[in-house]
């Protein structure tokens, strides 16, 4: 595979975007990404695109794409895998250039998740087929189906509510100088742990907000970067792991194994150990999520994943700092763009760009997991070749 870096790394605002479409959203992700890069960038360079979008509110979405963002000679193809759609988005990229297919492509994220109730959120796409209907009757929508393996993680290791609640504090804070974020205000540990249960053990302020959005990346091959940029991010390695989609089948609620295969792949085509990471941005849909995905990722032990907490290592400052944008927590989660918009804040932490910045950060990764807690997707970004 020939190497491929991103050049070029854009976003809208996440927030409740009312008076705005997907054919809004799109060109304005767009246009940021092609003016952040340093040597000029046109749409006229761009040879594909991939588009992760999770929602289909606006119609058909590759049409969409290439209609709103007049991108109409070029390929588009649209990547759907749950709230891992994003960085699947970008891996797929990856592959299409490393192959030698293209030299200079687009990926980019979107989705327009207040364009409907809350009350039909999601319901058409996960309760669509015979094998996943059952759930979604039965409750089993994102707070319970997440709900079930923290509630399980919290009585088999020492961590708690507070630890739990700790990280929603610590990522509210990282949003407050992110223009970018959906919610910039501070909250204290007792409010998160005094507010109103959505399923146990999450509160209201252990929950992601829901978002609207759009994030944009700009990735070329090699031998073109010279042509766009002094300052190139690489794209050292990218991964997709799988796991069971019915709860019943899990044999360990405790852990998620499509992160642990996910970064597993990544690490390994990166070349690298999960000590050199020097920033994260990991999915905390729900704030307990983020602490078991801190062991799956190997930034700790088996079930001492709360000290990491205790100690502020994963606030910026700390030793691995984990969402210096402010994660899906506070900056929001518009699903098909967020996997992209977390490689936005990695690029620009790399560059020394970004509005929380982590002193000298050269190495970082994107990480999601999605739908019934069954596929999951993490890429490693560098300021280094490798």
């Amino acid at each position: 595979m020939r190497r491929c870096a991103i050049v070029g790394a854009g976003m809208t605002r996440f927030a409740e975007h009312f008076d705005k479409g997907m054919k809004d959203l799109l060109p304005e992700a767009l246009d940021e990404c092609l003016r952040s890069v340093d040597k000029g960038a046109a749409k006229a360079d761009i040879q594909a695109a991939w588009f992760g979008q999770l929602q289909t509110s606006d119609g058909f979405p590759s049409g969409v794409l290439a209609d709103s963002c007049d991108l109409l000679d070029i390929p588009v193809t649209r990547v759907e895998n749950a709230c891992a759609t994003g960085n699947d988005a970008l891996r797929n990229a990856v592959f299409a250039v490393g192959s030698g297919a293209f030299d200079v492509v687009l990926v980019i994220g979107a989705d327009k998740i207040r364009e409907s109730s809350a009350r039909t959120t999601f319901w058409e796409w996960a309760g669509m087929t015979r094998d996943m209907a059952w759930d979604y009757p039965l409750g089993l929508i994102a707070p319970a189906n997440f709900a079930l393996h923290v509630q399980r993680y919290l009585h088999e290791s020492p961590a708690t509510r507070e630890h739990m609640a700790m990280v929603a504090v610590k990522n509210h804070r990282h949003a407050l100088n992110n223009p970018k974020a959906q919610l910039r205000f501070e909250i204290s540990v007792e409010k998160v742990l005094g507010a109103p249960i959505v399923a146990d053990p999450f509160g209201l302020y252990d929950c992601t907000p829901q978002s609207d959005g759009a994030a944009a990346l700009l990735v070329v091959a090699e031998d073109r970067v010279d042509r766009f940029t002094d300052t190139p991010v690489w794209v050292r390695g990218v991964g997709l792991g799988l796991d069971r989609v019915m709860h019943q089948h899990k044999r360990d609620m405790t852990t998620f194994p499509a992160t642990v295969r996910a970064a597993r792949q990544a690490f390994t085509m990166a070349g690298i150990t999960p000590d050199q990471v020097d920033v994260a941005e990991v999915h905390d849909c729900f704030s307990g999520v983020e602490i078991m995905s801190y062991e799956d990722l190997g930034f700790a032990d088996r079930f001492q994943a709360y000290r990491l907490v205790e100690e502020g290592a994963t606030s910026v400052g700390g030793r691995i700092p984990v969402n210096p944008s402010g994660g899906l927590k506070a900056k929001g989660h518009p699903p098909g763009a967020t996997g992209v918009a977390q490689c936005v804040e990695i690029v620009e932490q790399l560059r020394g760009e970004a509005a929380t910045q982590v002193d000298g950060a050269r190495l970082g990764i994107a990480h999601n997991i999605g739908g019934p807690t069954a596929v999951s997707a993490v890429s490693v970004l560098s300021i280094d070749k490798g």
